[in-house]
């Protein structure tokens, strides 16, 4: 399965269940435009640099998700995330295959599979608190340990704003 298969049966359903697009306020940036392109002379530009997803919610951009294909491994696309992470000034960012997410937490620099999330990737997706409050928890789940405030998930959470 390429990437844009990968793309359209598994991480896009599993982004929207996640109530990305859906919940008010959320948004899925798809096909995000970072640069137009290095200019390489006589009118000519190089190819430009298009993150897969950019996570929003309430205009506050919170996650870049980098995808790849059913068959590459789920890191395969980790440092291009943090490369369009750190272009965009953004402090989450993910890369999956559809069947794993590797996070990272660009201003802690704490990475690794996130493997929480692996049984919920395909019923639940990339989920995201967008409360200040949850910051320190995604980077706890990155590393394996849990929130007890939370059932080990990051959602957009309707209703809960605010610290």
């Amino acid at each position: 399965m390429n990437e844009s298969e990968t793309r359209a049966e598994y991480i896009d359903p599993a982004l929207n269940a996640a109530g990305w697009g859906v919940v008010d306020g959320s948004r899925i940036l798809r096909e995000y435009h970072i640069t137009p392109g290095r200019i390489e002379g006589r009118g000519r530009r190089g190819l430009p640099e298009i993150a897969d997803y950019v996570l929003v919610y309430r205009n506050l951009k919170l996650a870049v998700v980098e995808a790849k294909a059913w068959d590459k491994a789920v890191t395969e696309g980790v440092a291009q995330a943090k490369a369009y992470a750190e272009k965009m000034q953004i402090r989450f960012t993910y890369a999956t295959n559809g069947q794993g997410i590797y996070g990272i937490d660009m201003e802690t620099g704490v990475e690794g599979e996130v493997t929480r999330h692996l049984r919920l990737l395909r019923r639940a997706g990339v989920y995201l608190l967008a409360q200040k409050r949850h910051q320190r928890w995604i980077s706890n789940a990155i590393q394996g340990e849990t929130n007890p405030d939370d059932d080990g998930l990051l959602q957009i959470h309707p209703g809960r704003h605010g610290d």
